[in-house]
């Protein structure tokens, strides 16, 4: 098996993946930062924000993945870099006309998030076509490995540069790195077959062979249950966690983007770990295991409202990074191997629509409860959700 480090296409999606994730870790600080200092966001209005970033995964997640089996996968990935960068750069246009709002804010998040579902898509549905089966887990196990450095320098870097520089201002940093992932993505030289049009089956029918052979898989099934349960609670969490670090404990703006950086480390152990760990513990056992740590960890983030919060929540960032890392790279290196090639684009897209969907559900549903009986309380109920999360693959086979 040839080593993907002399891979030359591997390396074009590997760069774009991690300039675009250092971007959008930026941006995920910066932008719930300046609705909460500068537009004064409320916890229902942080609910909707979250909400709009991942709407998408629900809306139109089944057929975009009948779409991307349909297209060309790079051109794909290269337009929804473009759009993203687009769409990121009308916010530091508007704050510095001083015409920025909230609903700008919202429509920016649907359209990146229009634009990101294409791309996760996509650039999962590509990765087999461009590596050996045989290298698909040390492929995913590079992509998060960037994904969890993106996680570490992203956060901290925006922590340092707040200090200086605008929220808005920083936002089109994130700007510029969708562009330059999208000149990576066009010096890929592998042809990308898609099928003949005379080939095509209707839309629907062709949404309804991915769906079903999602959910009639049994152990892809129980895994997706796991997975959209997960990110019900985490969503929930991720709706409230900045205005919960800032005003309730205290945080500063700096603080609390070293607390994720730190944090984020552990995501990135978890990736490069994440094959061997998988070797040692079993592939199937490392699933549950890593469902049942990443419940645990995530008690630390309201249990940090007892005191010591920033070292409370970088260990409890930390452990839960590293087992949600652990788990996506073993789900979806199986998920990839499992499927035929015909159908990749297709079950992708119904795994997304399904694990997903609850993204902005949970977004919905934190702004809610956290209006409603408070962000503290709100924050165990987000826990116990994760809890429940594990039970489906700890009573798999």
């Amino acid at each position: 098996m040839s080593s993907l480090w002399r891979h030359h296409d591997f390396r074009q999606l590997w760069a774009s993946e991690t300039v675009s994730q250092i971007g959008t870790q930026v941006t995920m600080v910066a932008l719930p930062v300046l609705a909460v200092t500068l537009l004064q966001a409320t916890p229902l209005q942080m609910g909707v924000l979250t909400a709009l970033e991942t709407a998408a995964f629900l809306l139109i997640a089944l057929p975009a993945g009948a779409w991307v089996d349909r297209w060309r996968r790079r051109r794909v990935l290269v337009s929804a870099d473009l759009v993203r960068g687009a769409a990121l750069a009308t916010i530091p246009v508007a704050y510095l006309a001083d015409a920025l709002t909230l609903g700008q804010l919202y429509l920016v998040a649907a359209v990146v998030g229009t634009a990101t579902v294409f791309f996760d898509v996509g650039y999962q549905s590509y990765l087999p076509v461009l590596v050996e089966r045989s290298q698909i887990v040390d492929g995913n196990g590079k992509l998060e490995a960037s994904r969890a450095v993106a996680q570490v320098v992203g956060p901290g870097l925006t922590g340092v540069l707040l200090r200086v520089l605008a929220a808005p201002v920083l936002i089109l940093v994130n700007a510029a790195t969708f562009l330059v992932s999208a000149v990576f993505l066009a010096r890929i030289r592998t042809p990308d077959v898609v099928p003949e049009r005379a080939a095509r089956r209707p839309l629907r029918t062709e949404i309804a062979e991915g769906l079903s052979f999602v959910v009639g898989h049994p152990l892809l099934r129980r895994m997706v249950t796991c997975t959209a349960l997960a990110n019900l609670g985490g969503s929930m969490t991720g709706a409230l966690l900045v205005l919960f670090a800032l005003r309730e404990l205290g945080l500063s703006e700096a603080t609390v983007g070293f607390v994720f950086s730190a944090g984020a480390v552990g995501g990135l152990v978890g990736a490069v770990a994440a094959a061997r760990v998988a070797r040692v513990v079993g592939e199937g056992r490392t699933i549950p295991v890593a469902a049942v740590a990443f419940a645990v960890a995530g008690a630390g983030l309201p249990l940090a409202a007892l005191g010591a919060p920033s070292l409370v929540l970088v260990v409890s960032w930390f452990a839960a990074s590293f087992a949600v890392i652990v788990y996506n790279v073993t789900q979806v290196s199986f998920r990839q191997r499992l499927c035929p090639p015909r159908l990749l684009g297709r079950m992708n897209a119904s795994v997304r629509f399904l694990v997903f969907g609850t993204l902005p559900v949970g977004g919905l549903l934190g702004g809610v409860l956290g209006t409603a009986i408070g962000v503290l309380p709100t924050l165990w109920v987000a826990v116990a959700v994760q809890a429940l999360a594990a039970v489906p693959v700890l009573a798999s086979p």
